[in-house]
């Protein structure tokens, strides 16, 4: 097993480097580097198994360097190592191996060796999938090419992308044609409408066959409707609800498998568009994901892991802003830590967002809450 580390720090590389030696039998450490800017040439000549990378280095960002790295090596496993915890989410989202913290103990260590060598363990033929291209549902529509970052796809027309994501949803399902014009050509006559679909679909196909994708549309018989063939492409709202399902039970061993398939929701399904018939998956996807980040709350705070629980609040408050548990357990966190000007920016947080987009109050239970906790010694009851 051939691994590289990178930090600038020179003396956190020996350290990491004895670890990792009296730790794991049969690694090379091919290289060490303060320098990151030297790391990028040096991946492609002595091609690692797995890159240590610190986050906070002074010429470049490394989770920017580890971005690069795999786009020079997209086989490289990454772990990221640092003294903040605040990278987790992102550093999960570049799809990291693992993330530790400084200083890196045995027996942390022990267990990512222990992850990396089941993954390089794994036939090649049950990572197939990482070379298939991925259309993305969360948020927006885009396009994801084996090692190539995701990119917007440039439908003709509105009507066109709606109709893709349309059949995309009700996929391998053939869609009744007069429900299509229905719903996307509401205002025209049925032979109008039926003209407008046969145009959208040949610019759908069109831009499949430029984007040399194992997409088909199938026509049934007597022009009853459309069916859309995926083939061997891959959809991220499917992949990670699997994730989801495929997850271990919860514990100290595993919450950080689940934060890292957490971290991979992105937003609402179809959420940039809006569209209504969307709307039911949008919700069971939010809810699903809502379900459980409480969960894995729950569970760091169950066992005061209160740095963690405060991360899982604020992920939700950056993709729902006005979902209001997120701020109420931030402030009983916050109250259990005695920090009280924090309590009280999420409680004016809260009202004010409330009051300017909903024009909506703080509901009574959180009032109620906040008035006792003002009264007493600065610590409510949870």
């Amino acid at each position: 097993m051939r691994a590289i580390l990178v930090d600038d720090e020179k003396l956190a590389l020996m350290q990491l480097k004895r670890t990792l030696e009296k730790v794991v039998e049969n690694v090379e450490v091919a290289g060490m580097y303060t320098n990151p800017l030297q790391v990028i040439d040096m991946v492609k000549k002595l091609k690692p198994d797995v890159v240590f990378l610190d986050i906070n280095m002074p010429e470049i960002n490394g989770l920017e360097m580890g971005e690069q790295i795999q786009a020079q090596l997209p086989s490289v496993e990454i772990v990221f190592v640092t003294g903040y915890d605040q990278y987790a989410v992102q550093a999960f989202e570049l799809c990291a191996l693992d993330y530790v913290l400084k200083p890196v103990h045995p027996e942390r260590l022990h267990k990512t060796m222990e992850r990396l060598r089941t993954r390089l363990n794994t036939p090649k033929t049950e990572q197939v999938h990482n070379v298939q291209p991925i259309l993305t549902c969360f948020q927006s529509m885009q396009l994801q090419l084996p090692g190539q970052e995701p990119a917007t796809i440039k439908w003709r027309t509105t009507k066109a992308q709606e109709l893709f994501a349309y059949l995309l949803y009700n996929r391998d399902k053939m869609v009744n044609r007069d429900l299509l014009i229905e719903l996307l050509w509401p205002d025209c006559d049925t032979e109008r409408g039926a003209t407008q679909l046969y145009t959208t679909i040949y610019l759908i196909r069109r831009m499949l066959k430029t984007m040399d994708l194992n997409i088909s549309i199938t026509k049934g018989r007597l022009d009853a409707g459309y069916k859309l063939d995926i083939g061997d492409v891959r959809i991220d709202t499917e992949e990670w609800e699997q994730q989801l399902k495929l997850l271990p039970p919860l514990g100290r061993d595993t919450a950080e498998q689940y934060e890292r398939v957490l971290g991979l929701y992105k937003g609402d399904y179809f959420g940039e568009y809006g569209y209504l018939w969307a709307e039911h998956e949008r919700e069971r996807l939010r809810r699903l994901w809502l379900h459980h980040i409480h969960r894995l709350t729950e569970f760091y705070t169950g066992h005061r892991l209160f740095t963690s629980a405060v991360r899982m609040n604020l992920m939700v408050q950056q993709l729902y802003p006005l979902e209001e548990e997120s701020y109420f357990n931030l402030m009983k966190l916050y109250a259990e830590a005695g920090n009280r000007p924090a309590v009280e920016e999420q409680y004016w947080l809260l009202s004010s967002r409330l009051e300017l987009e909903m024009e909506l109050s703080i509901s009574d239970p959180i009032v109620q809450w906040y008035e006792k906790w003002q009264r007493g010694p600065g610590i409510a009851q949870r």
